[in-house]
C-alpha cells in the first residue's frame, strides 16, 4: 500500500501479490505455493466448506482471505455464478448493514444504469473466459451476483471491485462505507494478487473434490 493514500486508492491498488487460495498445495502458473490452510480459513469465514476451487485476490489483517475468485464449477459439476466473494467479517458486516438500509435500492437509484449493464456484460464475459475449452453446457449465467440487470448483491459488486473489476456499485460501495467511517478493513487490505484488471487468469488444475452446497 502507498502511504498517505486514500482507501479508495488502497482499494484499487494493483501493485505486488499475495500468495493463492486452493484446495490442498500445488504450484499456480505464476509459481506461488499454496496450501490447506486457506481452505480451513475459509471455511471458518463462509461457516462450511468452500463449494469450488479458489484462488485469493485481497487478504486482510494477517493475511486472512478478504476476497477469493472462484473457478466457474463447483467441485460437484454444477456451475458457479459468483466469480468473486467477499470473505473479510469485518467487511462482509459493513455491507450487510448498508444493504439492511436499502443499499441495493439506493445504489440503483445512483449508479449509470448503461454503466451497470456493461459491467454485467463484462463480468459475464470474464468467467466464461475461464470456462476450460470443450466443457459441456449449462454453463454459469448472468452478472455480478448472478443476475443480468440492476444491483442483487452490494458484496459480489464490491468483491469484484477490489479484485481490480471496473464495477461502478462496488465503488459506490466503497464511498458508503468511507462516509459511514467502516474504512477499517479497507485499510486492512493487501494489494491485489497481480497487476493485470478484468484479465481472466489461467485455469486452476484440478484438485481434490470437496462436495458441499454451491451457493453465493
Amino acid at each position: 500500500m502507498r502511504a498517505g493514500s486514500s482507501a479508495a486508492d488502497r482499494v484499487g491498488d494493483p501493485d505486488g501479490s499475495v500468495a493463492r487460495g486452493g484446495h490442498g498445495d500445488r504450484s499456480t502458473s505464476a509459481g506461488e505455493l499454496v496450501g490447506a490452510a486457506d481452505v480451513d480459513l475459509v471455511t471458518v469465514l463462509l461457516g462450511r466448506r468452500p463449494a469450488a476451487r479458489f484462488r485469493v485476490v485481497r487478504r486482510g489483517a494477517g493475511g486472512v482471505p478478504a476476497v477469493i475468485e472462484n473457478v466457474p464449477f463447483c467441485d460437484d459439476g454444477r456451475p458457479m455464478p459468483t466469480r468473486y466473494w467477499l470473505v473479510d467479517p469485518g467487511l462482509v458486516a459493513a455491507v450487510g448493514r448498508l444493504e439492511a438500509t436499502g443499499g441495493v435500492r439506493l445504489a440503483e437509484r445512483a449508479v449509470d444504469p448503461v454503466a451497470l449493464e456493461d459491467a454485467h456484460r463484462r463480468y459475464a464475459a470474464l468467467r466464461s473466459a475461464a470456462v476450460p475449452r470443450g466443457h459441456p453446457r449449462p454453463w454459469p449465467s448472468g452478472g455480478v451476483g448472478g443476475t443480468r440487470v440492476g444491483v442483487k448483491c452490494l458484496h459480489a459488486h464490491l468483491a469484484w471491485h477490489l479484485a481490480g473489476g471496473a464495477d461502478p456499485v462496488g465503488s459506490w460501495v466503497v464511498a458508503q462505507l468511507e462516509e459511514s467511517g467502516a474504512v477499517a478493513a479497507l485499510r486492512a487490505l493487501g494489494p491485489l494478487s497481480g497487476s493485470d484488471r478484468e484479465v481472466a487468469p489461467p485455469e486452476l488444475a484440478l484438485m481434490p473434490r470437496h462436495p458441499a452446497p454451491c451457493s453465493p
